[in-house]
């Protein structure tokens, strides 16, 4: 009897050790099936639209694809497109930063409204954008009638086209800077001061590097969308050949002359283009976070 008792608690022991070592439950259940349906989504939205982009690219012969893609029309509106948005995003780099930290570091009468007036170029419809930027900026608005008698047209002109691209990159260096800021370590910038670090060694030394992350997320993030913007461009553009026309309405125009496959290529290649700068762009964040010690 003590035997069989004591057969029975080694069985019961060694089940209970059994089921210890089981992977112990998730906190969100379900995790396959919603897994699935996140691939399942992720292909519809992304994955086969963009195949269907590819495939039909390869309708076209060699000839073809090079004659659709390196018109002089195209090249114009390629070298305008990813140059203006560069230099969108850079100064959009700037600024983003300066007032992030005059939201964060400050207080003064009005900080709230100057915080939601932010994130304005998301709550505004594009082509309302567009239409109140070409409006001031045109030859009878309010900034315009100033700058044109002195010889300086911004509407309709690639400079209009950086403006309205500033304008609705914003908000996405700002807010991607912002929370870094408001989680940085003061005591670091007090014991570099007490150190004897200048402002500006405190600034470049301290603070610089535990932000650069976000600032390169938010410069890509700002490029990213001026590379695809449309409806606050075309508006304040003139869309003049040669000169003040972007990518995206070069594909429009070849859709509405169904003119599918060159409109493809044409898009394909701008793909591979911003997928190229967005591929370096992090390669320099992990690098960076690499550099300073922290997990890629």
């Amino acid at each position: 009897m003590t035997a069989a008792t004591s057969a029975a608690a080694q069985s019961a022991l060694l089940t209970s050790a059994q089921a210890g070592r089981r992977a112990p439950k998730r906190v969100l259940p379900g995790f396959g099936l919603t897994l699935g349906y996140t691939l399942f989504y992720l292909s519809i939205i992304v994955l086969i639209p963009l195949s269907a982009l590819i495939f039909k690219t390869f309708t076209l012969t060699w000839d073809q694809f090079w004659a659709a893609i390196s018109s002089p029309r195209v090249v114009a509106s390629y070298q305008l497109t990813f140059g203006a948005s560069f230099f969108a995003a850079l100064v959009n780099l700037v600024f983003g930063l300066l007032i992030a930290w005059v939201l964060v570091r400050y207080k003064f009468p009005g900080k709230k409204i100057v915080d939601a007036l932010v994130d304005l170029p998301f709550a505004l419809p594009t082509a309302v954008a567009g239409i109140s930027l070409t409006a001031l900026l045109a030859g009878n608005g309010w900034i315009g009638q100033i700058l044109e008698p002195m010889g300086i047209q911004l509407a309709f002109k690639p400079a209009g086209i950086v403006i309205a691209l500033i304008f609705i990159g914003l908000p996405f260096v700002v807010r991607t800077v912002q929370p870094v800021l408001e989680d940085a370590e003061k005591e670091l910038e007090e014991a570099a001061t007490c150190l004897g670090a200048t402002r500006f060694q405190t600034f470049t030394k301290v603070i610089l590097p535990s932000i650069t992350p976000a600032l390169l997320t938010g410069f890509a993030m700002a490029f990213a969308r001026a590379v695809g913007e449309y409806g606050s461009v075309i508006f304040i553009a003139g869309n003049v050949p040669m000169v003040s026309e972007i990518t995206p309405l070069i594909i429009i125009g070849k859709l509405e002359q169904y003119d599918y496959a060159g409109a493809t290529a044409t898009a394909v290649v701008m793909l591979v283009i911003s997928f190229i700068l967005l591929l370096v762009i992090n390669a320099l964040q992990a690098w960076q976070r690499r550099h300073a010690g922290a997990p890629a």
